[in-house]
């Protein structure tokens, strides 16, 4: 036996659900790993600027993961498949693009620009909760109680996160609390994931996955690129053809973006729901295991009681979907618009 057919029948024999935990352990360290690559970059500043600013690691990260995508999905994008596709859809299709492809991901690396990962991790989960509940209201979607009680959950611990945080300079007083900047620009990135997420579920669920994704990836970087452009000036992204970024950027690339999107889209092609929606639950425990180890970040007292709670909502949660599970006469394998909204629990993926 030829050791290219040992090394075939190998990978045949990793379960699925293998390829899953590891790329939720990339996803969850993508925002500690952010974070260091932008204090390697203010220790090498060229011309007195960071070459690897967060608006370069997210402007970079996404063409690469656009190259990804292609690759993957490139297939999808033919003429009969467009042909099916209305007017109306692709400007619905551009609102959820321009919501989580720019505004989301870009105020979250804002946040992280402001307050630690760890917090950046907690208050976005904020947006499953809220998702749940536009669903329910705007969508009239049946839910079970196990959900419900899982959301409110999520969302007190959320809550409590943002206001039990301690005094900082990056404060500012809203409504007699002092709230945290970075968490406010959290916040409204979780809600506008959210929003975008409620949106795609009811006018382009018949989208495919691969014309979605390359679709938001490409549009949610230019509208990211002007944005950028028109709030910090002209001279925002001139480091971003620096040699000493896109050397850190490829190892980002690679590990983050191609190595943690081929194994979860690897795994999620023969996962069911249930598990594919378990094994992403487990991404802010990632995230925080991650902050510890590559950034010495400590959870703080606020964090330990947020995040409990937010820990056991998820828990909750997990009961409601694979009660749901059951119901069905079979377990479903991940479609489409299954995968949009269990990407969209799991928060930043770093892209």
């Amino acid at each position: 036996m030829t050791s290219r057919r040992k090394w075939h029948r190998f990978i045949e024999r990793i379960p699925n659900q293998a390829y899953l935990w590891v790329a939720i352990i990339i996803f969850g360290a993508s925002g500690a790993v952010t974070r260091k690559l932008t204090e390697i970059g203010s220790q090498n500043l060229i011309n007195g600027r960071n070459p690897i600013s967060l608006c370069n690691v997210l402007f970079v990260g996404n063409i690469c993961a656009l190259m990804l995508l292609s690759i993957i999905y490139g297939r999808q994008w033919n003429k009969k498949v467009l042909n099916q596709i209305s007017v109306s859809h692709w400007l619905v299709l551009s609102l959820v693009a321009i919501l989580s492809g720019a505004l989301a991901p870009g105020l979250i690396f804002q946040a992280l620009a402001l307050t630690n990962v760890n917090n950046v991790i907690l208050v976005g989960r904020l947006e499953p909760p809220l998702a749940l509940a536009l669903s329910i209201w705007l969508l009239r979607e049946r839910v079970n109680l196990w959900e419900i009680i899982g959301a409110i959950a999520a969302f007190v611990g959320v809550t409590l996160t943002v206001l039990l945080q301690p005094p900082g300079h990056t404060m500012m007083n809203m409504l007699g609390f002092h709230l945290g900047i970075g968490e406010i620009f959290a916040t409204a990135g979780a809600v506008a994931a959210a929003v975008a997420t409620v949106i795609g579920k009811k006018y382009t669920s018949h989208i495919p996955l691969g014309i979605f994704t390359i679709y938001r990836t490409a549009l949610g970087t230019v509208v990211f690129f002007f944005l950028a452009l028109l709030l910090y000036g002209k001279h925002h992204f001139v480091e971003v053809f620096s040699p000493f970024l896109w050397r850190w950027m490829l190892l980002y690339s690679v590990v983050i973006v191609v190595l943690g999107q081929s194994l979860w889209f690897k795994g999620l092609r023969a996962s069911t729901v249930s598990v594919a929606s378990l094994v992403g639950s487990f991404t802010p425990i990632a995230g925080i295991l991650a902050a510890y180890f590559i950034l010495d970040e400590a959870p703080t007292l606020p964090q330990y009681i947020g995040g409990s709670l937010i820990i056991v909502g998820i828990f909750i949660s997990q009961i409601g979907v694979m009660r749901q599970t059951r119901l069905a006469a079979a377990p479903d394998m991940v479609d489409s618009t299954q995968a949009q909204q269990v990407e969209a629990e799991m928060g930043f993926k770093g892209i």
